[in-house]
């Protein structure tokens, strides 16, 4: 099939590439000068584990292109995705600005029937505006269809080429057929094209996502139970997740959620309640469970100096919001920072991938180090805020022979709390003793 991608951020530059990896004659589409020659001269513009190799086989063989030109883009495609960025306004709502800007556009250079598909996650309803904007200047038969992306960063292009489930909003058996035959090479293995209503293909992605949140922050208010409690959230979590209505998955406390998508989904789907008069308390409760879990480390660090923070140097280990991306959006590490240095401490990071994107934000606020052991120098304590795997068994003599002080604040668990105790290291993780 012939495909275009409207935007090559996170979603569009995984959705465009795997769909050439199947075949597909993909044409992806972006307003960025910049960007778009770098990534036709081959140089990939995210870190997505697993990407960069199908990307340039799929751009050496023609299969993907890039453009700044949406008429030339979209001219040959049968179905035209838009993964366009969908950033919450001042009051948390999703701003639309961006698709129906392009679907207004493409009403004006539509000659033919083509298939409309939103990819980016949009409140319920987007679908009847991306009509009308199209239809504003095109009379001609189209079809636009809903179908979230469901990917996790760090696994995605394994989630888009073997998905759980695809999910297709819409009523037209033109595209569903459409959709079908696109889709058949992914679920071959029986996971199934799950086809609904718009509406409600638009909701699920936000159900989904609101859904997972609420898994991370009822476990974080059972850590804070277990502290205050003598018990051990790790067993706790192996005695409810052996029960399989409620699964294993999702179910490890920590330092709150972040990314792209959670914070950003919980409070589109909480403004959306709003509009049309619905209280979600559930999800407001997850929205402030979240805000405190992101700094309850800091509360331990606190207590530990007796709140003399000034003048302390503390290595942080991790910035990304999880392992395996360098997406610090709504990271908890970069919260925790934010405090600590209002407090008076200085903060040498390290991370395996998003220290250039911190550096951007951030500056010279902080200092990076060139490895995981060089962050320790003189330290007066290590905090872990990701759990990158080569965090998990660590040189514990190189560690000590660095940190001025042996004191570790684990926001990942990643450490056997005994072990530590042997080793006679102040040990802080979350929900354990």
């Amino acid at each position: 099939m012939k495909i275009a991608v409207v935007g090559t951020g996170y979603v569009g530059l995984v959705t465009g590439t795997c769909f050439a990896e199947t075949g597909n004659k993909v044409t992806c589409i972006d307003i960025d000068v910049s960007k778009v020659k770098r990534l036709s001269e081959g140089q990939i513009t995210i870190y997505e584990p697993g990407l960069e190799k199908i990307f340039l086989r799929n751009l050496k063989e023609g299969r993907l292109k890039f453009t700044i030109d949406l008429a030339t883009g979209i001219s040959e495609a049968e179905i035209v995705f838009l993964a366009l960025p969908t950033p919450p306004g001042a009051d948390g709502a999703a701003d639309l600005k961006y698709v129906l800007g392009v679907a207004e556009d493409l009403g004006k250079i539509m000659t033919a029937y083509k298939v409309i598909v939103d990819k980016s996650t949009v409140p319920v309803g987007t679908a009847d505006k991306v009509k009308e904007a199209i239809a504003l200047n095109y009379k001609g038969e189209f079809d636009v269809v809903s179908n979230p992306e469901f990917l996790r960063e760090g696994v995605a292009v394994d989630d888009f080429m073997k998905p759980d489930r695809v999910v297709v909003g819409t009523d037209s058996e033109r595209a569903r057929k459409i959709m079908g035959d696109l889709f058949a090479p992914f679920v071959r293995q029986g996971n199934p094209i799950i086809y609904m209503d718009e509406r409600s293909a638009e909701l699920t992605k936000y159900a989904a996502n609101s859904f997972l949140a609420t898994k991370i922050s009822f476990m974080n208010e059972i850590a804070q139970l277990c502290e205050r409690m003598g018990a051990d959230v790790d067993m706790v979590r192996r005695g409810i997740g052996s029960d399989d209505r409620i699964g294993k998955r999702f179910l490890f406390p920590g330092i709150g959620y972040g990314g792209s998508c959670f914070p950003k989904d919980v409070q589109a789907l909480i403004r959306s309640a709003e509009e049309i008069s619905y209280d979600f308390k559930i999800l407001k409760a997850v929205e402030q469970v979240n805000a405190h879990q992101k700094l309850h480390m800091v509360e331990k660090i606190e207590q530990y100096f007796d709140h003399q923070l000034k003048g302390k140097k503390l290595a942080c280990w991790g910035l990304a919001f999880k392992p395996n991306t360098d997406d610090i959006r709504e990271a908890p590490a970069l919260e925790m920072i934010r405090v600590l240095l209002e407090k008076g401490a200085s903060v040498t990071a390290f991370d395996p991938e998003a220290m250039s994107n911190v550096k951007q934000l951030l500056g010279d606020q902080i200092q990076y180090a060139n490895s995981q052991y060089d962050a320790l120098n003189e330290a007066d304590a290590l905090i872990i805020a990701t759990e990158w795997s080569e965090f998990r068994t660590p040189d514990f003599e190189m560690m000590e022979a660095r940190l001025k002080s042996k004191a570790i604040f684990d926001g990942r668990n990643l450490f056997d709390v005994k072990q530590m105790k042997n080793m006679g290291y102040y040990y802080e993780s979350i929900g354990r003793k």
